[in-house]
This record gives structure tokens, C-alpha cells and sequence, in this order.
């Protein structure tokens, strides 16, 4: 797909901007921001001014505004396509029919190798595979796995429990499928960001407590784990750092809307009353974000109950970071650490 001139210029420019000497790049940043004991990134701060300066926001008027946004935004951050990685299409059968996803292969990874299940973030009502093509590039790559990416279905046409119906369905097809798609059935991990962890720590304690199957890893970054309540890092970054509290209810309402039981876990995996027995997980949380909180207490319980848990807050860092790959220098170090758990995490299990 041919990027417009403009976002091709908007995204020169941000490279630009991003090389310029340090104090000018803070200079056009503004005074370092300090909250809650931690000092923003400037990466981060660059990015949120450039927000700031060009109105763009994560959630627009309409849904599809929101989605056309997101789609066109994605190429002002994301970088270019990382590769030598190989993309082939699949179709995975599920119960709203077929679920589109991309299988990516780094060049010279043998078979059969560890597979990433990835599922995209955006509220489940927003981001496609598209959006988070040079994520899954990245941890292809950098964790030297295959990934599939899901496009699971999108609220508020499918409301909740659709995306979490499908996000199983893809482990489900993965595992059955393993040596088609090149992978070792017994390392596949199940990892996403925001929503898309959420859909992640939904999938591993779906198949834990049903008996067979289940996922090796949890790869968990800014889950958002908890629909029922409003935590100190929601009230701290509610406004001016990338997502928003008025974003999330949004999102929220438009997933669980009404009549909906958000005490479900499969929709707030952190009210499972039984986390014992499930994958170990990397959790990722970023200092500025308003899920910090529910993320860390979800690894808090995952450590009560057993689960091999390591947690690790980017303390100068916003929500959405694996998405900037293509700026500065401090998103992609982040995400290192991510793809670095991922593979370690899954080596560890093959020696088992």
C-alpha cells in the first residue's frame, strides 16, 4: 500500500527532528515533566509535543475515524518494515468465521521453532494487523520466533466476548496446526499489548483451566487487566500521555457495553479468584500510563499464586510504546527487553 505524500513528509520531518542535537530537542519538548517519582523520557516527551502540535489523538469522533486515523498515524512512528522476515497469510477458522492473520519468519530461522500468538492492542476496537506490522517484525527478529499476528474481530460490531472467542481459537488453531505454520507446539507463547494482552492473559487462563493445550509464555505489555475499578495511575495520567482516562472508557463502552458483566474474567483476567498453574509471563508496564497499576497487580498475583513472573516497569515511558519504533532510540530498547523475555522465556521451556 503506497504511503500518502503528506504522512511521508509529517514522517521525515519527525526523523528530523528526532537527530537533531540534544538540547534543541528539548528545547522543542519543553521542561522535563517529573511525576510520581519518575522523569519522562524525552523520546517520549518529543513524541507527545508532536502530538500535541499536529491535534492528532489516539481516538478520534467516530470509530471509523478513529480506525482511518490510526491506520494513517502508524507510518509517522512505526519505521520501516524491519526485515529480511517473511510474511505468508492465514486463515484461522473461528466462530464468527475465519480469522485473517500473517505468519512472520525471520530468514534463516529453522523448524521447528517457538511461535508468537500476537494480538494487536487499540481497545479492541481499534489497530489490525496493519498497524502493528513492524511490532510483530520486531519480535520476529529480535526473539528469533515465528509470530502470528490476529486480526480478532472488533467491537463494537462484535462486542465482548468476541475478540476474547477468538483469541483462544487462534492458540486453539496454532497448537493443531504448529507444524504447518513451522513451530514447536510445546513453545508457543501468547503475548500482546494493552488490549491485546488482556486477549493474552484471557487465552492462557482459558486453556489452562480447561485441561490440554495451553500457551508456554505470556508475553503481557501495558495489559489492561480490570474493567471494574479505577486504580492511582489512572487518576495520575489521565489526560496528556498518549492514552487517556476518557479514551479508555470509551473503549471500554464500546466493548462492554451495557449488560455486559465486567467482573467476567475474560474480560478482567485479574479477577480470576485462580491464577495458579498458569505460563510463566513477562509483564511490561510504562511508568506514564494509566494501566501501570492493574498491570503490576496482576503480576503481583500471578507471583502469589506460583506463576514465574517477571515484571518490569519502564518508569520514563508512555502507553503504546511498542509502537514507536521509528523514533528516537528509547522505545526500541523497551521493546528489546520484551523480545528478549520472549526468547529467553521460551528457550527455558525447550530444555525442559
Amino acid at each position: 500500500m503506497s504511503i500518502p505524500l503528506q504522512i511521508r513528509v509529517q514522517a521525515a520531518a519527525a526523523q528530523l527532528l528526532y537527530a537533531l542535537p540534544q538540547p534543541v530537542r528539548r528545547l522543542v519538548a519543553g521542561r522535563p515533566i517529573r511525576l510520581d517519582g519518575q522523569e519522562l523520557a524525552l523520546d517520549a516527551q518529543l513524541l507527545l509535543r508532536l502530538q500535541q502540535l499536529s491535534g492528532a489523538s489516539f481516538v478520534s469522533d467516530t470509530v471509523e475515524k478513529s480506525r482511518r486515523d490510526l491506520d494513517a498515524g502508524r507510518h509517522l512512528v512505526s519505521g520501516k518494515p524491519i526485515e529480511p522476515v517473511h510474511t505468508r497469510e492465514v486463515a484461522i477458522p473461528g466462530a464468527g468465521g475465519d480469522i485473517p492473520a500473517t505468519l512472520y519468519t525471520p530468514a534463516g530461522l529453522p523448524e521447528p521453532s517457538g511461535l508468537l500468538i500476537f494480538y494487536h492492542g487499540g481497545g479492541w476496537v481499534v489497530g489490525t494487523r496493519e498497524s502493528h506490522d513492524n511490532t510483530a517484525r520486531f519480535f520476529a527478529r529480535h526473539a528469533d520466533v515465528r509470530v502470528l499476528s490476529i486480526d480478532y474481530r472488533l467491537a463494537p460490531e462484535h462486542p465482548f466476548p468476541a475478540a476474547a472467542e477468538d483469541a483462544v481459537s487462534a492458540f486453539d488453531y496454532a497448537h493443531a496446526k504448529a507444524a504447518e505454520l513451522g513451530a514447536d507446539p510445546d513453545r508457543i507463547a501468547v503475548g500482546g499489548d494493552s488490549a491485546g494482552g488482556n486477549l493474552a492473559a484471557v487465552t492462557a487462563q482459558v486453556t489452562v483451566r480447561r485441561g490440554g493445550p495451553s500457551p508456554a509464555f505470556q508475553l503481557l505489555i501495558y495489559p489492561g487487566v480490570d474493567a471494574t475499578t479505577r486504580r492511582r495511575s489512572r487518576e495520575l495520567f489521565a489526560d496528556g500521555f498518549f492514552l487517556t482516562d476518557e479514551h479508555m472508557t470509551w473503549f471500554l463502552d464500546h466493548y462492554a457495553p451495557e449488560g455486559v458483566d465486567r467482573t467476567d474474567p475474560r474480560l478482567s483476567p485479574l479477577l480470576a479468584e485462580d491464577l495458579s498453574g498458569l505460563p510463566p509471563a513477562y509483564v511490561a508496564t510504562a511508568g506514564f500510563d494509566p494501566l501501570r497499576d492493574e498491570g503490576e497487580a496482576y503480576a503481583k498475583r500471578l507471583r502469589e499464586a506460583g506463576v514465574p513472573t517477571a515484571l518490569s516497569r519502564q518508569p520514563d515511558l508512555i502507553h503504546g510504546y511498542v509502537n514507536f519504533l521509528g523514533v528516537g532510540r528509547r522505545f526500541r530498547e523497551a521493546t528489546a527487553e520484551a523480545a528478549g523475555a520472549l526468547r529467553l522465556g521460551l528457550s527455558l521451556h525447550k530444555t525442559r
